[in-house]
């Protein structure tokens, strides 16, 4: 049986349910920005907050704010915070989208190193790519990792009166000692697109425990009207609303979130059993305090080994898919950002974009498919040794 890249899991109950509702919103005609859209943002909020010791009172309140996709959260988020004109700062290994939302929100993203062993910016290589123009620092959580430098990454931030916002895209459910992605920035972006441990369909997500933030986020998600219904603008704003449909769905899927992330962390001890007696490749470890939602299972191989050579052995000969890598192709590099210059040498970014690969990882996944990942790595570990690496030392 072949191992696919990714797997969306929906449990035939919580199909029943979210058919169920989505009739009832047909029927309703309140299609957008309705009762699923709050009770989705208020769940997604309370999902994202440490649970109080008995008798204390929170004073601090999360506030959550849907939106069409993760990228267009990321952007409003640039917007509230004020980029416009000025530098924000992203590192190379991220998505597209993350500076995408930057240059859309009207800022300039200076692209900074990252740390090996997280895949995060570091103080060091926040330092050498900001300047006298930083208006913000975008902190991506590749792969549901949060870095341990979070807190003092945000100190810095404070003392130069930028703002860091967190891509937390992969991140839904993660920890760094008991505080929840999102808890580290001014504001943070979800993303629900299916591959997602949590998916909506399509959305995302915005978290902030400003009440400024959010209420600039709301006005800006419904074409910057100063009011809903109203035709009174009052920001730049856009179509960025989520459908209740699309809401429904993440609000039935998100209650499976613990338990999707319970299974994720088994199928990463399970492998890291597994690899601990292969020659490659070597996982990536959990930074000290961090427990992720193992979005992605990050690997790397040694210098010697050829990704691509890999990926095809895995799938030819063990119907094995690798999922897809973060990312394979760093930002300094992409044709659309040639005119943006990079804040120093960015060495970690490209040797770690061109050997990691991410591991199958499912919900739902099963111990003998990880143990058929395991098998084929092993085998074709043992091959290229065997050859003496004449196929997988390829000329890069």
């Amino acid at each position: 049986m072949g191992i696919q890249a990714a797997r969306i899991v929906f449990p035939e109950e919580d199909r029943a349910e979210i058919a169920a509702a989505i009739a009832g919103i047909l029927a309703s005609g309140t299609l957008t920005l309705g009762p699923y859209t709050q009770q989705f943002e208020q769940a997604f909020a309370a999902a994202h907050c440490p649970a109080e010791p008995a008798g204390a009172t929170s004073t601090v309140t999360v506030s959550a704010v849907a939106t069409s996709s993760g990228t267009a959260a990321l952007e409003i988020a640039l917007r509230s915070v004020g980029v416009a004109g000025k530098d924000v700062v992203v590192p190379a290994n991220t998505f597209y989208a993350t500076a995408a939302a930057v240059i859309a929100a009207g800022g300039r993203p200076v692209f900074a190193d990252i740390d090996p062993a997280t895949f995060a910016l570091s103080p060091r290589t926040l330092a050498d790519a900001l300047t006298p123009n930083t208006a913000a620092v975008v902190l991506v959580h590749i792969g549901g990792l949060i870095t341990p430098h979070a807190h003092e990454l945000r100190r810095r931030c404070d003392e130069i009166g930028a703002a860091l916002v967190e891509d937390a895209a992969h991140a839904h459910g993660s920890t760094l000692n008991g505080q929840f992605a999102g808890a580290f920035g001014v504001a943070a972006a979800f993303s629900f697109y299916p591959t997602k441990v949590v998916t909506s369909g399509e959305g995302g997500m915005i978290l902030t425990t400003s009440d400024h933030l959010a209420a600039e986020a709301r006005i800006y998600r419904d074409q910057g009207k100063g009011a809903y219904g109203a035709n009174h603008h009052i920001r730049h704003g856009y179509a960025w609303r989520m459908s209740e449909l699309n809401a429904v769905t993440g609000l039935v899927h998100l209650r499976r979130m613990a338990q999707f992330i319970a299974r994720r962390r088994e199928v990463a001890a399970r492998y890291d059993a597994a690899l601990a007696g292969i020659a490659f490749p070597r996982p990536i470890a959990e930074p000290p305090g961090c427990r992720s939602n193992i979005y992605k299972y990050l690997a790397v191989l040694p210098p010697q080994v050829d990704r691509t050579w890999l990926k095809s052995e895995l799938a030819a000969r063990h119907e094995v898919r690798l999922a897809g890598e973060v990312y394979d192709l760093p930002l300094h590099r992409q044709p659309v950002f040639a005119e943006f210059i990079p804040g120093g040498p960015l060495p970690a970014a490209e040797d770690l974009c061109l050997r990691h690969v991410c591991l199958p990882v499912h919900s739902d996944m099963t111990d003998d498919e990880v143990d058929q990942v395991a098998i084929a790595l092993a085998e074709v570990a043992a091959r290229a040794a065997a050859s003496h690496g004449e196929r997988a030392c390829a000329s890069r």
